[in-house]
Order: C-alpha cells, then structure tokens, then sequence
C-alpha cells in the first residue's frame, strides 16, 4: 500500500515539476509549483515526517510561493512567446525517468540485491524517535550558517527584483 502512495506522490510531483517549466503562464506555472509542494509533503507524512510536512506547506506553500506571485506580479510578467515550446525535450528527458520509476516500484525487478537487511529489521527506532527535536538541533548547531545565508539570499533577491521593477516602471512614466 505504501508503495502505491508513493507511486502516487512521486508521478504528480514529477507531472507538476514539468509543468512548472512547460506553462508559458507564469501563474500557472506558480500553481503547479504549489501542486507540488503540497504533493512533496504528502511524501513526508508517509515517511511519517510530519514535522518536515507542515514546514514544507508553512514555508514553501506559504511563504516561498507567495515571494515568487509578489515577484511575478511586480514585473508584470505576462505570457511569454518569444520560446518554442518545451514539451519535446520534456518528453525526452521524462522517458528515462518514467522507466526509472517503473522499474524501482516492480521491486527492483533485475536490480541487484545487495543485502542491506540491516535498514529493514529496525523500522521502528526512526519512527518512535522525536524527529522536531532532532531537526532543530541539527539546524541550529551544524546547519545554522548555511540557513542564515539562504535566508539572505532570498533576502537579496526580492530586493533585487523590486529594483529591478521599479526601474521599469519609472523608464515607462518618462
């Protein structure tokens, strides 16, 4: 059963992930970067995540998406038709891993088996543990530079685009 959630999860956030290029709408393509992001989390709560599934839809579903419609809309990006459509070179790219995919939910049908019974006789441990605890230790101690800086970059680059934007806009009223 498991495997056909995840089956379910990992073909929707793959369909979406392409969309997200393919659309020449940017708000289409923001509402399939949505799709997925709600569609990621629903992978972490099979992995019984939770945690990591609410921090998923609080912060990428709501914060990051709602950064990139602001950025959107203050460029006034509107459909783009300066670009040949995308869907041949998806499709080529798209076929090796939709095999993939096949082949890694029959089983590893023709796969070797390596032997790795070591992961599989204590499922329990990982589940019991308190995975909020963990994640904020290791995100505050060993991880904390590295998040300061993402969060400056993101930081920098809506500054930029609002520069950017508000260049335009003053070229446009002279």
């Amino acid at each position: 059963m498991s495997q056909l959630f995840f089956g379910y999860f990992a073909g929707m956030i793959a369909i979406t992930s392409i969309l997200v290029v393919a659309l020449r709408n940017p708000v289409y393509s923001a509402l399939s970067l949505l799709v997925m992001f709600f569609h990621v989390a629903g992978l972490f709560i099979t992995l019984h995540a939770e945690f990591l599934a609410a921090v998923q839809i609080i912060v990428y579903a709501g914060a990051i998406l709602v950064l990139y419609l602001f950025v959107v809309m203050i460029l006034n990006v509107t459909q783009d038709d300066r670009y040949h459509s995308q869907w041949r070179i998806a499709g080529v790219v798209c076929i090796p891993l939709f095999i993939e995919s096949i082949l890694l939910l029959s089983g590893g049908a023709g796969a070797l088996n390596t032997g790795s019974s070591s992961l599989q006789s204590e499922p329990h441990e990982a589940i019991t543990a308190n995975n909020t605890l963990a994640i904020g230790k290791t995100l505050f101690s060993t991880y904390l530079f590295p998040f300061e800086v993402a969060s400056l970059v993101l930081l920098v680059a809506m500054i930029g685009a609002i520069v950017i934007a508000k260049r335009d806009i003053g070229e446009r009223d002279a």
